[in-house]
């Protein structure tokens, strides 16, 4: 068995390395892009002998941000091909089957129905059906087919009727992307790397010429400071990043009951531009993921919450897509990111680009933009960037992330009814739980479930972590303090925390979950 991602002890020991050893690279932050980074990283160096110490740490729990709040999905980007950006297509298209490869257990292929509304809808819409299987060649995962109206009838009797002309199904993949990132710590950490969570690093200065840089950094728990000297840095910030290079769009969902019949997700483009996504989501696909918009944020990073107008805009989407009972439940959460875009041009921001930029500037790495189905080809190109030495030698796009290759993901869900049975559990139960934890699905059992689990092994530190990064728990029902209290008074035993810290997480957890007014 493949060790854990973090022993129970990882964390207090990479943050005494982060203080007192100098680093060859230090990465700040700990979502996809970071994650993916340190991955690379720490593969190539211990392939080519290069012995690099790596650091990374996030200020707060890894994936907290954009990377764990997007749409889960891998795709192409159907709707920048009315924008010409046919190599972002084409690269992302590539990259969605390979990570279909490399995290079986976390993502998988899904089909996708998107109506037509009248004869140009159909023409038009067709011609990027056609050019989206163009691009994806032989790594394509499903070719395209066209419905009639009553063939739609049959799949999605719920789906609006008025003016439809006719359907497509199509292919791209859905994903839990906190997971994702997850993982890809997980093995970087095994291969050496110091990664530490909630711990803040603060602007960084370089002593003289040839000097390290010197990062002060904080431990938000305790309030500890050190600084972190690192010869060079990676600038994995995102929407915290602060020198002007990103434009913060911002992305928020809803999940309402289930809105489809099918296994299919629903694909709408709206007359703004918009692309809405309604997908199968939670235990059983007992809820429907819908999202997302496109709004320029004018707040800061940390203060990222669906508007009331954003709430509105997802409600007439579905509205207007289930005009029957189904259409007017009312959503039982919400969430939102950011999205740090390169910042160019004065296009909207539902048209700005996706594309990205890496470059180095002072010594320091930084990335603005992309597409988080890019995340793995983004981070090769950014090693080779830092190593180029290296170049050639990753192994990222064929190395397994937690050794889960196709065929040991069919052998552990092939165990799923035995565990079942072993544990007095529900073998859908078990299934699910395999899709989220892989190969550490049978120890995470014997170490008495998901919390004991994660507390031990993925540093979750606090009760949001395990809810909204771990889990998506938090986005699966309407929760209340009566609720989370049974979880909360399970992570309190494991994280010897006082009933007023207990108190605390709970409210901090319904708050991250509260819906506006």
């Amino acid at each position: 068995m493949i060790p854990p991602g973090f022993d129970p002890g990882s964390r207090a020991r990479n943050l005494a390395r982060l203080a007192a050893e100098p680093l060859d690279i230090l990465i700040v932050g700990g979502g996809i892009n970071g994650a993916g980074v340190a991955r690379d990283l720490a593969m190539r160096s211990q392939a080519t002998g290069l012995g690099l110490r790596i650091g990374l740490v996030d200020k707060r729990h890894f994936s907290g941000g954009t990377s764990g709040r997007n749409s889960q999905l891998l795709h192409g980007g159907l709707r920048y091909l009315k924008y010409f950006e046919f190599d972002l297509v084409r690269k992302a298209l590539h990259e969605r089957r390979t990570l279909l490869e490399i995290a079986p257990h976390l993502a998988e292929p899904l089909p996708l129905l998107l109506p037509f509304y009248s004869g140009f809808d159909r023409y038009f819409y067709g011609a990027g059906l056609w050019l989206y299987d163009q691009l994806a060649g032989d790594l394509n995962i499903g070719r395209r087919r066209y419905l009639t109206p009553h063939d739609l009838a049959g799949i999605e009797p719920g789906l609006a009727r008025g003016g439809l002309h006719s359907a497509a199904i199509y292919f791209d993949a859905k994903v839990h992307s906190a997971r994702v990132t997850l993982e890809n710590l997980f093995d970087a950490s095994r291969l050496g790397v110091a990664i530490a969570n909630y711990t803040a690093a603060g602007a960084w200065t370089a002593r003289g010429s040839d000097g390290p840089f010197a990062v002060p950094a904080v431990e938000q728990f305790t309030g500890e400071r050190f600084t972190i000297r690192a010869a060079r840095i990676v600038d994995a910030r995102g929407p915290w990043e602060d020198s002007g290079d990103v434009r913060l769009v911002r992305g928020s969902h809803i999940i309402v009951p289930a809105l489809t019949r099918s296994e299919n997700a629903i694909t709408y483009f709206g007359d703004d531009g918009r692309i809405v996504f309604v997908i199968p989501w939670g235990p059983g696909n007992k809820l429907s993921l819908v999202g997302t918009t496109d709004i320029d944020h004018r707040g800061t990073a940390d203060d990222v919450r669906i508007s009331a107008e954003e709430l509105n805009y997802l409600r007439g989407v579905v509205r207007r897509l289930f005009p029957g009972e189904a259409g007017t439940a009312q959503p039982l959460a919400a969430y939102s990111s950011l999205r740090p875009l390169i910042a160019s041009g004065n296009s909207s921001a539902t048209a700005a680009s996706r594309s990205h930029r890496i470059w180095i500037e002072n010594g320091v790495l930084k990335i603005a933009g992309g597409k988080y189905t890019t995340y793995r080809s983004m981070s090769e190109e950014s090693v080779d960037l830092l190593l180029p030495e290296t170049r050639g030698d990753c192994q990222t796009a064929v190395m397994p992330l937690g050794g889960n290759s196709p065929a040991r993901f069919r052998l552990d869900f092939g165990e799923a009814p035995a565990l079942a049975a072993r544990y007095e559990r529900e073998r859908a139960d078990v299934e699910r739980l395999t899709r989220l934890f892989g190969r550490q699905t049978a120890p995470m059992l014997a170490a008495g479930g998901v919390v004991a689990w994660c507390v031990k092994h993925e540093m979750a530190m606090r009760l949001a972590d395990v809810m909204f990064v771990s889990t998506y728990w938090g986005h699966e029902e309407h929760w209340t303090t009566e609720t989370l209290l049974p979880l909360a008074r399970e992570m309190q035993r494991h994280r010897g925390w006082t009933d007023a810290q207990r108190d605390e997480e709970v409210a901090l957890t319904l708050e991250l979950a509260r819906m506006p007014a």
